[in-house]
């Protein structure tokens, strides 16, 4: 008998969500979070500016239907689910209420709980990049110098392109924030801009034309 071949996908479409289809996603990482743990109260004050900034970061993707996908750390509530850890974030008297009220996922946006630092350990973001057909990660959230950056690295390992707007991701101090940027932008190639000069439009068009050589 002949050896078995992976063909394509059984099911190409993820059952109605939209946008199914983008070279390019945005990857929104721990901002629903309770802020309850040691140096919360840092990575709060530091998430208020940033927060403000990637409301409209994540705004602007949605009108380019760039995919919003939702990394989230599930902070040892196994029991729980994502929306279980919204209403939790939005309801309850906690720290980074604020924040997850501001960073709200809309009902089209994607997620997946996480259970370590990385949004790519033992979660469903792989099949989820694969049905997208994403390559670009543009990566926002935090905290720059563990979340972030763990993910970039698994990013940069599936020689996928990483791009990370700096005034979009936050650390619990500045020298932290700084630290991990630059390790992002000279080890990792990743390219770090301000949100204002990321253009949705421009980077599906050359994911599709990358993608096309």
């Amino acid at each position: 008998m002949p050896a078995a071949t992976h063909g394509p996908p059984k099911n190409d479409d993820l059952h109605g969500n939209v946008p199914d289809d983008s070279p390019v996603v945005l990857l929104v990482i721990d901002v629903i979070n309770d802020m309850e743990f040691e140096g919360g109260a840092e990575l709060l004050e530091a998430s208020r500016p940033m927060s403000h900034v990637l409301a409209r970061f994540i705004a602007r993707a949605r009108e380019a239907r760039v995919p919003v996908i939702y990394a989230n750390d599930n902070f040892g509530r196994w029991r729980s689910d994502f929306r279980s850890l919204l209403r939790h974030c939005q309801r309850d008297d906690v720290r980074g209420r604020e924040i997850a009220r501001r960073l709200a996922p809309a009902d089209d946006d994607y997620f997946v709980l996480k259970p370590k630092h990385s949004a790519f350990f033992s979660t469903s973001l792989d099949t989820l990049l694969a049905y997208l057909g994403a390559r670009t990660l543009i990566l926002t959230g935090v905290t720059t110098d563990s979340c972030i950056l763990v993910t970039a690295i698994e990013a940069d390992m599936r020689d996928m392109r990483v791009i990370v707007p700096e005034d979009c991701v936050a650390a619990t101090s500045v020298r932290r924030h700084e630290r991990a940027i630059e390790h992002l932008r000279d080890a990792l190639d990743a390219e770090v801009l301000a949100a204002d000069a990321i253009d949705f439009s421009l980077l599906v068009k050359e994911a599709r034309e990358t993608a096309g050589d």
